[in-house]
């Protein structure tokens, strides 16, 4: 009776794990191939994550002689007498803002325009003496981030680029979790701790997944965090996370079009596209530096802040802070009369857009001090090592000539199911999508007119 029972249950069974088996290897194959494909990005986001992260500590070493001065006197200068120091040594430039910060052995750091380029021009406070100046695109710290955002290259081609390796990212988290997912004997071994002792592929499979498994989560928050600076993502998680009433709390909803990012430095994210309300000119002089400083410090405005400078006669000054999340504030003064046309502080948020800027903080390392810097480190090295086990495993396993790919699972059905829940995370995340579809077109009609091609991907 009992060896009945157990042969009815292995009939039934077969099916099923029959089934498992080609959803398992459709997986794989897409895993394999995102991999394949998208795991030089990977590196590249990974590397210049981890250097951007430290950008405070490698800025203050590598520019030490700029950033700071020996504070012998007892009270800085008048901001304006800087200013005016500024303006005599780079007389054809434009300032278009300044930045003061808590550190008394702080230069203060002016923005000017040189034609098309930036300065930053650094002042001793005490002095006002100009200590030197950097072009703002060249800072060792910002040729990384480019690298991070846009590929050195930049462009829309790069940026969306980034995006793109950015979500399959995603993808090849959850396919494999999936494919790591312990189907058989649970065992600690090859699932949450490596088999050291192995060698050859399985030595490197290990390497691969166990450490991904550990990551997965940390990693996951690292993508969703960058995101909202992506170029299609991007505005959508905006549309989302920013509650419009806020931005109109001062007056009514100003008739300008323009947004505070294409006037000021410094903004926080969610208040990029704060409409930007416009000075009045009533016959009032305009304020001096020193008259906006003050009001910065009545405000309770974080140091450090930057002033945004009035790009024209109905422009307006713009106090920011954006390093620390509870901190985060854009206030916009007319520039005659210094009244605050707007005053948007992170407790005006909406819970989404502080969860963004939480996340965006946490992503550069602002969140929690060294502690979030460091965490940050092991991630994106922990990635790097992902990357890295993957390539050797193939290597290890790849036929000469061939891609080493999973085969196609032999029924259609199973592989309509997985190309079904990959289009789903198309509609998710837009970019994702359009490249399936080019895949599959090129895949269908492309591919397989190109016999070499064919060969070695099967």
């Amino acid at each position: 009776m009992g060896s009945l029972a157990e042969k009815q249950f292995q009939e039934t069974s077969a099916p099923s794990k029959k089934k498992s088996a080609l959803l398992y290897r459709a997986v794989w194959r897409w895993h394999f191939y995102a991999g394949l494909i998208f795991s030089p990005f990977l590196i590249i986001l990974a590397f210049s994550g981890a250097v951007y992260l430290f950008k405070p500590q490698i800025e203050d070493v590598m520019y030490k002689d700029l950033y700071y001065i020996k504070n012998d006197a007892t009270q800085p200068t008048a901001l304006s007498l800087q200013l005016d120091e500024v303006k005599e040594k780079y007389p054809e430039g434009v300032v278009t803002s300044i930045k003061q910060y808590e550190d008394p052995e702080r230069t203060t750091e002016f923005g000017v325009m040189m034609g098309d380029k930036a300065q930053s021009v650094y002042v001793n406070p005490y002095t006002a003496k100009v200590q030197g100046s950097l072009d703002s695109d060249k800072k060792f710290t910002t040729l990384f981030k480019k690298l991070h955002s846009e590929l050195i290259v930049g462009g829309t081609v790069a940026n969306r680029l980034v995006e793109l390796a950015a979500c399959w990212a995603v993808i090849l988290l959850l396919t494999g979790l999936y494919i790591w997912w312990p189907r058989n004997k649970a065992s600690i071994w090859g699932t949450v701790l490596p088999r050291l002792r192995k060698k050859g592929r399985i030595f490197w499979r290990d390497l691969h997944a166990v450490p991904a498994f550990w990551l997965s989560l940390f990693v996951l928050i690292l993508i969703a965090t960058g995101l909202p600076w992506s170029g299609v993502l991007g505005p959508q998680i905006q549309k989302m996370a920013v509650t419009p009433p806020y931005a109109y709390s001062f007056v009514e909803k100003p008739e300008s079009v323009t947004v505070t990012k294409d006037v000021a430095v410094d903004i926080p994210w969610a208040n990029e596209n704060l409409p930007v309300p416009s000075s009045t000119d009533a016959g009032y002089m305009p304020m001096t530096i020193d008259e906006v400083q003050k009001i910065a410090e009545d405000t309770d405005l974080a140091m450090p802040y930057t002033i945004s400078m009035p790009a024209d006669k109905a422009g307006v000054f713009t106090l920011s802070h954006i390093d620390h999340p509870k901190d985060l504030a854009t206030i916009h003064l007319d520039q005659y009369s210094g009244a605050v046309l707007s005053d948007v502080r992170f407790n005006d948020f909406g819970i989404g857009a502080k969860l963004v800027e939480a996340g965006i903080a946490l992503h550069e390392g602002r969140l929690f001090g060294i502690t979030n810097q460091l965490i940050g480190l092991v991630v994106c090295l922990g990635l790097i090592g992902i990357v890295i086990s993957s390539f050797i495993m193939w290597r290890k396993r790849k036929p000469s000539g061939k891609s080493g790919a999973p085969s196609k699972p032999a029924d259609k059905r199973t592989s309509l199911i997985v190309l079904g829940i990959m289009l789903v995370m198309g509609i998710l995340m837009p970019l994702v999508g359009i490249s399936i579809i080019i895949m599959l077109i090129l895949d269908q009609f492309v591919l397989t007119r190109i016999k070499p091609v064919q060969q070695w991907l099967h």
